[in-house]
């Protein structure tokens, strides 16, 4: 029997990475899961996985960035599934580089897919978490937020840090309905992480000599498992709070 037995969660961006290894964790501990994503294929894959642990999945093709869908999809998981009780945004697509080599549109590529599709699933996802009882929505951000140097980390840093905001926001606000919100910044070994790896290894060499556990951390068991537990009863007291999940590397202060 898991903790999560019973309970459905959604989560964006789970074709493959990040969003893959927390939608298998909260799989092992009982929930079934809204598998979204842009990539049928992947989004195929992970169902596949998630049935193996013993519950269901059902996928749903999406690109965050149109909210205009996001309700629409929101509602036939709850439709499909039987309510939502988790919603954890985690799709993200943005710009990286020097501030003076962004486009307008390349900066708000990250806050389209960053706190502006959140938004749109929080207000879709609310209403389910509500008539439920209560349930958990968990956001993720970056420690980038208070990286030491910020350099080409400027859109990134300013899509996540206001998501951030927007969560500290909600768990305020909803709290009266039972709804807890918390963020988590992650370093993951995901596939863009090892894209970024093989293309600059002296780089990603010295960024994991940089942090204290002295490891990238791997999708499910060190994010997963983090994520599975903040949406679990143990944590039920826990809400409107940003936890590192970086192996000690970021000071939030």
């Amino acid at each position: 029997m898991g903790h999560l037995d019973g309970k459905v969660a959604v989560v964006s961006g789970a074709g493959q990475g990040v969003g893959q290894g927390i939608a298998l964790a909260l799989a092992a501990d009982g929930a079934d899961v809204a598998v979204l994503g842009r990539t049928p294929e992947k989004l195929d894959t992970t169902c596949a996985l998630l049935r193996a642990r013993g519950v269901r999945a059902e996928p749903f093709v999406l690109d965050v960035r149109d909210t205009a869908r996001v309700t629409e999809v929101v509602d036939e998981a709850a439709a499909r599934l039987g309510g939502i009780d988790i919603l954890v945004n985690n799709a993200y697509t943005g710009a990286y580089g020097p501030l003076l080599q962004l486009g307008d549109a390349q900066f708000r590529k990250g806050f389209d897919s960053g706190p502006f599709a959140a938004f749109a699933f929080m207000k879709a996802a609310h209403p389910h978490l509500k008539a439920n009882g209560g349930g958990v929505i968990v956001n993720l951000v970056t420690s980038a937020m208070v990286r030491w140097d910020l350099s080409t980390y400027g859109a990134y840093a300013s899509a996540k840090a206001a998501l951030r905001t927007l969560t500290r926001a909600a768990a305020c606000e909803w709290g009266a309905d039972g709804i807890r919100v918390n963020a988590v910044a992650p370093h993951a070994a995901s596939p863009a992480y090892a894209g970024w790896q093989e293309a600059h290894p002296e780089e990603a060499e010295e960024f994991c000599a940089s942090i204290p556990l002295g490891y990238v951390g791997d999708c499910e068991q060190d994010i997963g498992r983090a994520v599975a537990m903040i949406c679990g009863p143990d944590a039920r007291y826990l809400t409107g709070a940003t936890i590192p999940l970086d192996g000690g590397q970021a000071h939030f202060g």
